[in-house]
């Protein structure tokens, strides 16, 4: 029997919550045990009802999205938790990245896309929608120029070229895109990237985002 994945719903909107939770339940493997308007007791209910996965909006009464977040960073987090939000501000997905959320996604786009955010994070990996990673993206790429002059350090061992790279596998770009981007063969591409993910123990794409974001390499 297949593993249930453990979903708790935290919204100051309870509309949003019961059509969260229809949409969710239909999932053969996906389970809503509970449900918050507000974020003041979020950290035991999640770690009470055995939560895997918590979709929690940034906006929320008694204690916001961001302080709770805060919290499980502060005590370890019980689950994995993917941010749900009206809000795209860059410096706002910066903060929760750095605090170690899984995922982010704007509500706009969240019926298209939040079954799947929640498969690919249970699975480990980290989800950001189109909108978001756009905005990273964008902030990432606007700094290049400055990115260049940083030289590699014994701690990051990165070069200015990896950094480069780096900004442009955020969005999935693939190895012939990022070659007519930097001017170098789809090789190189491919050779660099390995070695990024090998020097950065990373798990996928966004992680090397999370890594230069947490690093102060990307700058809004």
């Amino acid at each position: 029997m297949t593993k249930k994945i453990r979903i708790h719903l935290a919204d100051d909107h309870q509309v949003l919550i019961d059509g969260m939770r229809t949409l969710l339940n239909t999932i053969s493997n996906f389970e809503v045990v509970g449900f918050s308007l507000d974020g003041s007791t979020l950290y035991d209910d999640v770690t009470n009802n055995n939560t895997t996965i918590l979709i929690l909006d940034i906006s929320m009464p008694k204690k916001d999205g961001i302080e709770v977040v805060k919290e499980f960073a502060k005590k370890g987090f019980p689950c994995k938790v993917i941010i749900l939000s009206s809000y795209d501000d860059l410096k706002i997905i910066q903060e929760v990245m750095k605090l170690g959320v899984s995922g982010y996604l704007t509500k706009q786009c969240a019926g298209e896309n939040i079954v799947e955010a929640i498969q690919a994070v249970s699975n480990g990996e980290d989800y950001f929608c189109t909108t978001v990673r756009e905005k990273i993206f964008n902030s990432a790429t606007k700094n290049i120029s400055k990115l260049n002059k940083y030289k590699p350090t014994i701690d990051l061992l990165l070069t200015g070229r990896e950094i480069e790279i780096i900004t442009l596998i955020a969005l999935e770009y693939s190895g012939k895109e990022i070659s007519e981007q930097l001017f170098i063969s789809s090789n190189t591409v491919e050779t660099h990237r390995k070695n990024i993910m090998k020097k950065l123990k990373a798990k996928n794409t966004i992680s090397l985002v999370k890594f230069a974001i947490k690093n102060k390499l990307i700058k809004s």
